[in-house]
């Protein structure tokens, strides 16, 4: 389903689904479906959503993502939710051991992040409450990735700028970082990466994590992404292999509630309308 103001971002991301589940693309509300564009501030009614709608919430707003990792206990950068200039300055003057990065809640590809030290004001205009997170140092800034479908983590990747490409702390495709497949995900990774999409709401439908390795060796996950609403997650992960099982798992875990999948008995493929 696309429909709405917002359903012209979604389009080629739309096309791209239809064939990897074999469903047209709608702007009415079904029994069952892939929510992308949607105008309402509440899910479409009567409808059983693939990806659910509080998690599709919780993927596109950094505040409801620290919320859920602090009550999951799970393994991330020491972060904090202040509801006030003042608690963030007081943070950045109790730990000055630590380095400090202000997080815009809504933004994509690091949009609006902030580096923070305790000179520096916070503007009270900021969405609260603020999120405040403990920017990890890296020589070479790379962010790992792994995703999950019906249950299950696969696709582990990283993103790193390559050469000739000036390197940014925010390590974004938008800003030229590129993904490079990294074979399977360490068991550390993997148990945090679970945690986090279980925490989100996403383990048993779709969605990624974004991780890092910290200093002391544990992996710490920062954010998680998911399709829907507000974004979706980047299918241009330079491998078509990665690229076509993302496909396919998606397609498979979103038919494994219903009898009949489009492409059986055969193997999972493509669909192409008008075929």
């Amino acid at each position: 389903m696309n429909a709405g103001p917002g359903a012209w971002a979604f389009e080629e991301h739309a096309e791209r689904l239809s064939q990897a589940l074999w469903l047209p693309i709608s702007t009415e509300p079904a029994e069952y479906c892939y929510l992308l564009g949607w105008e309402g501030v509440e899910p479409p009614d009567g409808s059983r959503l693939f990806i659910p709608w509080e998690a599709i919430r919780v993927a596109a707003d950094k505040r409801r993502v620290a919320e859920a990792f602090l009550q999951a206990q799970v393994t991330a950068p020491v972060t904090h939710l202040l509801e006030t200039p003042e608690a963030v300055r007081a943070v950045l003057t109790d730990e000055p051991s630590r380095e400090w990065v202000l997080k815009w809640p809504t933004g994509c590809g690091a949009g609006g992040h902030r580096r923070l030290t305790a000179n520096q004001p916070v503007s009270e205009e900021w969405p609260r409450p603020y999120v405040l997170q403990e920017f990890i140092r890296m020589e070479r800034p790379e962010v790992y990735r792994l995703y999950a479908a019906a249950g299950e983590t696969f696709g582990w990747n990283a993103r790193r700028y390559p050469p000739g490409v000036q390197a940014s702390p925010w390590v974004a495709h938008a800003r030229g970082a590129r993904y490079e497949v990294e074979g399977t995900a360490p068991p550390e990774a993997e148990a945090v990466a679970r945690q986090a999409l279980a925490a989100a709401g996403l383990l048993d439908s779709f969605g990624c994590v974004d991780l890092l390795p910290a200093p002391d060796g544990r992996w710490l996950a920062l954010e998680v992404g998911t399709d829907g609403v507000f974004n979706h997650i980047d299918r241009d992960v330079g491998d078509p292999a990665l690229a076509e099982e993302l496909d396919r798992r998606v397609a498979e875990a979103f038919w494994s509630g219903i009898d009949g999948a489009p492409w059986r008995p055969g193997p999972w493929r493509p669909w192409l309308p008008g075929s």
